[in-house]
C-alpha cells in the first residue's frame, strides 16, 4: 500500500510538471502571436477571447468553487467600466490608474452585496444579484452629470503608457491590448490555481458541496462567501476596465446589462463549473459563435453547403435574423449542453478519453 501510494505521488507530481510545461509552451505560443500575425481582425478576436476567458475564471471563483450562482456580476464588470472612463472623462486619469481605483469600487459593491444576499440561498440569490446589477444600471441610466446617461461616455483618445519619461506604447494598434489581455488571463489564472489549492479554496468547496455541513465544521460561511464574491469582483472589475479601455465606449447597456451576466455565466457551464480550463474551453465556443452570428458568417457557410438556398425564403429569412438571434442560439447550447454535456465540453472530452483509454486497457 505504501509503494502504490508513492507511486500515485509520484505520478501526481509528473503530471502537474508535464501540466505546467504546457501552459508555459502555450503561453509563450500565445506571446510569438503578434509578431507572425499581422491580421487586425484576428488579433481582435483573440483579444475577445482574452476578455471572455478573464470574465469566466473570475466568475468561476464564486459560482464554480463557492457554489454561489451569481447572475448579476455585471455589476462588478460595470463597475470597473464606468470607473475608468469617469476617471479619464472628468479628471483626465489615465486607465491604468483608473481600472485600480475600479478595483476598489468592485470590492466596495460586492461587500455590500454580498452582506446584504448572501443571506439568501438558491433562486433567491440569484435573483436579488440580478437585482443589484439592474439597480446600478438604472442609476447609471439616470445620474447624467457622471456617467452621461442613455448616451454613454466616448474616450477619444488614450494617453500613451510610459515609464519614467520613456513612451512603452500610444495604443495605435491592437498589438498592445493583445498583450494587456493575455497578462490578465495569466493573472486570474494563477490566482485561480492558487486559491484552488489552499487553504482557501478547499473552504469554498466544502461551501459548495454541503453549506451546512461546512457551517458545522467551524466555517465561517459568511466570512468566506464574501471573500469569494470580493475576489471575483475585483478581477471580473479589471475586465470590464480592459473592455472600456479596448472600446473606448461604455453605456448602460453595453457594460451592465443583463446580458452580459448571463454570458459570464455561459461561457463557465459551456466550458466546464468549478475547472481551471472550463472557461477558456468556454470561451473557444461562445466567441466564434458570436463573432460568426454577428458577421453572418454562419449564414453564409449554410448558403456554401447548398442545405439552404441564399434567393429561398428560408434564405432571406436567415440573412435578416440570423445575426440578432445570438441569445436564441445561446438558450439552444445550454439546453444541448445540460442534457448531454452535464460537466461541461471540458468534462464531455474527459469523460470520452477515459472511455477510450477503459476500452483499449
Amino acid at each position: 500500500m505504501a509503494i502504490n501510494t508513492k507511486e500515485n505521488k509520484a505520478a501526481g507530481g509528473s503530471f502537474i510538471t508535464t501540466g505546467t510545461v504546457l501552459s508555459l509552451l502555450a503561453l509563450l505560443a500565445l506571446a510569438s502571436v503578434p509578431s507572425v500575425v499581422s491580421s487586425p481582425y484576428t488579433l481582435h478576436l483573440m483579444i475577445l477571447l482574452f476578455l471572455s476567458t478573464i470574465m469566466g475564471q473570475s466568475w468561476n471563483l464564486i459560482g464554480g468553487y463557492t457554489g454561489q450562482y451569481s447572475v448579476g456580476h455585471a455589476a462588478y464588470f460595470g463597475a470597473g467600466a464606468y470607473t475608468t472612463m469617469i476617471l479619464l472623462q472628468h479628471f483626465q486619469i489615465a486607465p491604468w490608474y483608473g481600472a485600480l481605483a475600479g478595483m476598489g469600487v468592485a470590492l466596495v459593491v460586492g461587500l455590500v452585496v454580498g452582506s446584504i444576499c448572501f443571506r439568501l440561498r438558491g433562486p433567491y440569490f440569484v435573483l436579488a444579484s440580478i437585482a443589484v446589477a439592474e439597480i446600478l444600471r438604472l442609476s447609471a441610466m439616470n445620474l447624467k452629470e457622471i456617467t452621461n446617461g442613455a448616451e454613454g461616455i466616448l474616450a477619444t483618445d488614450l494617453p500613451p503608457f510610459s515609464i519614467g519619461g520613456t513612451v512603452i506604447t500610444d495604443f495605435s494598434t491592437k498589438v498592445p491590448f493583445y498583450y494587456i489581455g493575455l497578462g490578465l488571463v495569466v493573472l486570474t489564472v494563477v490566482v485561480t490555481v492558487a486559491v484552488q489549492h489552499s487553504k482557501l479554496g478547499y473552504y469554498f468547496q466544502a461551501i459548495r458541496e454541503d453549506q451546512d455541513a461546512a457551517h458545522s465544521l467551524g466555517i465561517n460561511l459568511s466570512l468566506y462567501k464574501n471573500l469569494a464574491l470580493g475576489l471575483s469582483a475585483v478581477l471580473t472589475s479589471l475586465a470590464g476596465s480592459f473592455y472600456a479601455i479596448y472600446v473606448g465606449f461604455v453605456d448602460p447597456p453595453t457594460v451592465l446589462g443583463l446580458d452580459i451576466s448571463v454570458q459570464i455565466v455561459l461561457i463557465c457551464i459551456i466550458g466546464g463549473i468549478g475547472t481551471i480550463y472550463g472557461p477558456v474551453v468556454g470561451s473557444l465556443v461562445l466567441v466564434p459563435l458570436s463573432e460568426g452570428l454577428r458577421s453572418n458568417l454562419i449564414a453564409s457557410a449554410i448558403f456554401e453547403t447548398g442545405i439552404v438556398s441564399e434567393s429561398s425564403p428560408v434564405g432571406n429569412f436567415l440573412k435578416e435574423n440570423l445575426a440578432h438571434a445570438h441569445a436564441l442560439i445561446y438558450g439552444i447550447l445550454v439546453v444541448v449542453v445540460i442534457l448531454f454535456m452535464p460537466d461541461g465540453v471540458l468534462g464531455f472530452a474527459k469523460k470520452l478519453v477515459s472511455k477510450r483509454k477503459g476500452g483499449r486497457a
